[in-house]
């Protein structure tokens, strides 16, 4: 954290024009003085900022009124301008504190913000007295804003923060669905939004429903075992072993259908966010720390397999190869396929004694982005989390342009599979003709006729929120 600053520069004053969500009026900072402000420039897009919001929270809780936490959400992406994908995010990601749209970049250059994240201290009196860069700066702001309340004038004339939370209770049976996998037994959905597993019938039919529905970490029996915000799926027959990604509690869970219990495979990890397996090794896109890693089941060990940890997108070995957010992942059995997220682009990565890291499509550019299809360089994504392979295509979830397409290999042509009915598709998995699509912002499970293009929604009974469902001998009526 850069140290506070002498002589003082008055902050900018916050747009009044702009979209303000959690509190029914915009805010100024001239309102504001007596306590002290911290300003979170972030885009929700990206998983540095993502991974700031806990520390937020914890400081949110210590600091009560006397802290006025204002996220300024300043877009990367041109879907994250918009007041639809933004006030989703707010939802999804459980934020309760203030929350303007700086769609322009204004406020993000009057503040001569020059990355995501970055947070802000702004004192009693107005003045911009310091600033962290980047993600693991807790302990730091903390002890800064203590000792700046501990300075603070008295306010002259308080207004009260009236705050009116998007957060809510998910009521729905799904919340924000992020990864689906499809066998010919069952289908498993990660009701990430309600950090928990469900598991159905093709038809729709509920099987199961695995975790407490509360975020938290906790192994054991399936109804007592909690998740926080999981993610990534893959299933061992051998093992009856569903592996997850636990990506808020930065671990991988093993959930064993046998025993019907849960354990925890490896933890502290950075953000996992999908996983693959294939003969006896876990794959794993860490998407907090840019690269792949990989679990060797037999013996349990974890190590890193691809990419250096920069951010970034550079083909070449698995030790020189960089990457950008992976987000999702898929294999031929040959060679694994990465939709890397923060490039909107598809890489694969080989599993031979002569590995290499390729781009198949989209330019690797962390600014380009758009919707076009093509060979190659030439194809434009925007934010691609999910990916599935089957008939010598990949099936690529472009997420923020709500679209599914298809590549062709080996020459990478892309192509659009599916143009409406979506928002943020997250997820993929594909079982013989039928693509399961996690359609992440309708709380959906879509399924994909890939010959016919007919789009369908899995209707599943039985299932409800955590804690809304009402005991056999009682009705749902008044």
């Amino acid at each position: 954290m850069t140290p506070l600053k002498t002589p003082r520069v008055r902050a900018p004053e916050l747009p009044q024009n702009a979209l303000w969500l959690n509190v029914d009026r915009p805010l100024t900072l001239s309102q504001l003085r007596g306590g002290v402000v911290l300003l979170h420039f972030w885009t929700h897009g990206c998983i540095n900022c993502l991974q700031v919001l806990p520390d937020l929270a914890y400081l949110e809780t210590k600091y009560g009124d006397r802290l006025v936490i204002i996220s300024v959400h300043s877009p990367k992406f041109a879907t994250e301008k918009t007041e639809t994908s933004l006030r989703q995010a707010v939802r999804r990601y459980d934020i309760t504190h203030p929350v303007v749209l700086d769609a322009d970049l204004s406020v993000w250059e009057q503040y001569a913000v020059r990355a995501w994240p970055t947070c802000v201290l702004v004192d009693s009196r107005g003045y911009d007295v310091g600033r962290a860069l980047g993600e693991g700066h807790r302990d730091e702001l903390d002890g800064a804003i203590a000792s700046l309340l501990d300075t603070a004038a008295s306010p002259e004339n308080p207004v009260p923060l009236q705050l009116d939370k998007q957060s809510r209770p998910h009521r729905q049976p799904l919340a924000f669905p992020s990864k689906v996998l499809a066998t010919p037994d069952a289908i498993y959905i990660a009701d990430t939004g309600h950090h928990r597993l469900v598991v159905v019938t093709a038809e729709g039919e509920l099987l199961e429903t695995v975790g407490s529905g509360t975020p938290g970490f906790a192994d054991g029996e399936f109804a007592n075992a909690q998740f926080n915000r999981p993610q990534g799926l893959a299933f061992d027959r051998a093992k009856s072993c569903l592996y997850l990604a636990d990506t808020a509690n930065h671990a991988i869970r093993c959930l064993d259908f046998r025993r019907r219990c849960v354990s925890t495979v490896s933890r502290e990890l950075n953000s996992p966010w999908d996983v693959e397996f294939l003969s006896d090794i876990l794959f794993i896109a860490m998407a907090g720390s840019h690269q792949i890693w990989a679990i060797d089941l037999d013996d349990n060990t974890l190590g890193l397999y691809a990419g250096t940890g920069a951010e970034g997108c550079f083909d070449g070995s698995l030790d020189d190869a960089a990457f950008a957010q992976p987000s999702g992942l898929a294999t031929d059995g040959d060679i694994l396929y990465v939709a890397d997220s923060e490039i909107s682009s598809v890489r694969s990565v080989g599993l031979d004694a002569d590995a290499e890291v390729r781009t198949l499509c989209g330019s690797g550019g962390l600014f380009d982005f758009g919707d076009r299809d093509g060979i190659g360089e030439a194809v434009r994504l925007q934010h691609c989390l999910g990916i599935a392979y089957g008939r010598e295509t990949l099936y690529l979830a472009d997420t923020y342009n709500h679209k599914i397409k298809r590549v062709r290999l080996p020459e990478g042509r892309c192509e659009t599979l599916l143009v409406e009915g979506l928002e943020e598709p997250s997820g993929l998995s594909l079982l013989g003709t039928r693509l399961y699509i996690a359609d992440t912002n309708h709380h959906a499970i879509r399924v994909l006729d890939i010959d016919t293009g007919e789009l369908a929604t899995l209707a599943i009974s039985g299932l409800c929120a955590p804690n809304l469902c009402l005991p056999d001998n009682l009705s749902g009526g008044a």
